[in-house]
């Protein structure tokens, strides 16, 4: 199993087009209902910070977050919408509940 934690802040003015864009990929998943992964993201307080994280979990055959067609528009001009970029790094779980 391996966790992938993504942390950025988006421009004040982008941050409610960057929710829609998340939001669309999580309508997305809930349609195609893919196998292997579970995704979570978090706007902080500040209203401009997220955090994404995705667990991809051990499967044979799993399917891509990558592959899904919202998650690659948003991601396609996610640069444009940050005033600070993306930072991936991988981490490994403690304790989940729920």
């Amino acid at each position: 199993m391996r966790t992938i934690v993504v942390r950025y802040q988006t421009r004040p003015e982008r941050a409610t087009e960057n929710q829609e864009l998340i939001e669309a990929v999580f309508g997305e998943l809930a349609e195609r209902k893919p196998n292997g992964f579970s995704y979570r993201v978090l706007r902080l307080d500040d209203g401009v910070s997220f955090i994404h994280v995705v667990v991809e979990h051990d499967v044979d055959e799993p399917d891509s977050l990558q592959e899904v067609p919202a998650f690659q528009a948003f991601v396609a001009d996610i640069g444009d919408r940050c005033d600070v970029p993306p930072v991936a790094a991988g981490a490994t779980i403690v304790g989940d509940y729920g």
